[in-house]
This record gives structure tokens, sequence and C-alpha cells, in this order.
């Protein structure tokens, strides 16, 4: 058996020339160093759509289910976090269930905390446990050079070490209480 961890990193943004995109390719950089994960990217963006336009919930599903845990990159927007990444969570319940999720986020004086904190009671709803670990962005306009590259690394790496190693336990442990005795649906 196989015991890395399938690990979904989901995008918060939608919105053109969104720093999204920068985070995240610090987040995956800082994953592939951390061994034991298996990385899949969830953008809504690159995500199948129905007819109306709303996520292909099925496909999004099928995602959310092979996936052990999550790391959600998520810009605050006037307090809150996007409606693209509502969107993303309220397409599937079930699949959340006893799944670890982290938060990395940014923005402008509050780093995105805003949202993370929305975040962390719309995860709890779901059933998903969300870490306190979290690594944020102040100011993220002035932390990333136009190259993507983290102007002053240390402190971020270091946070993001802790955070992936924490995620790396509570899901092999939550996978492990899954596979022992699943969840019911609540009569």
């Amino acid at each position: 058996m196989d015991d890395r961890i399938r690990l979904g990193l989901i995008y918060g943004s939608t919105r053109k020339g969104r720093l999204c995109d920068t985070v995240a390719n610090w987040v995956t950089a800082q994953v592939r160093e951390h061994p034991g994960f298996e990385l899949e990217a969830i953008d809504p963006l690159r995500l199948p759509h129905d007819a109306d336009g709303r996520l292909d919930a099925d496909h999004l599903e099928a995602c959310i289910t092979r996936n052990d845990a999550f790391i959600v990159v998520t810009p605050e927007y006037n307090h809150g976090y996007p409606a693209p990444l509502k969107e993303l969570l309220d397409a599937a319940y079930e699949p959340w269930q006893a799944k670890p999720v982290a938060f990395v986020s940014y923005g402008g004086v509050s780093g995105g905390l805003r949202a993370v904190e929305q975040l962390r009671q719309v995860f709890a709803e779901l059933d998903a446990v969300g870490l306190r670990e979290t690594v944020s962005f102040t100011e993220i306009w002035e932390q990333f050079s136009a190259a993507g590259e983290l102007r002053s690394p240390d402190r971020a790496r270091r946070s993001m070490g802790k955070l992936l190693t924490r995620l790396q336990w509570w899901a092999a442990s939550l996978r492990d209480a899954r596979r022992k005795r699943p969840l019911q649906q609540a009569a």
C-alpha cells in the first residue's frame, strides 16, 4: 500500500491577473521538498463546468474524494474569501468529512487571515479538520518579485515546513481512521 498522502492544492481565486498562481507555485515548490505527498492542483479556472457555467459537481466530488488532505491558497477580498472558492466548497459534502485542511493566505494588511477565519467555519460545517498552522503573506505585492520569487523566504519556509509536517500527520491519522471506521451519514 502506498503511504504517500494525496494532497489537493485548492486555488481560491479566479480573477484575471490573480496572484494566486504566484502563491500556489511557491506552495507547490515547498510541497515537493517535503517527502510523502502526491500533489494535485484543484483550480476552478481549469476544472470542467456544466452548461450553465457552474463547476461540474461530479468531477469536483471525485477530486475531493481521492485526496487525503488539502491546502487552500486564498486571497482576502473585502474581508472575506472569494465566491468561486465558496462554489467549490459547496459542490460536495461527504467527501470533505474527516479530512485535514491547511491554509495559505495572502492580502493586504491582514494577509488574508480574515478569509481564513471564515473558511474555518465552513470547513467545520463540512466535518473537515482545519489546522492551526497557517502561512500568511501580508502586503502580498511586496512579498514576491516579478519572477515569482519570495523576497524574504526564511520565515515563510519555516512556517510552511511546520504546516506540512502537521498536515501529513493529520492526513495519515484521519485516513487510517476512515479506513477502520468510515463515517456514517447522520439519520
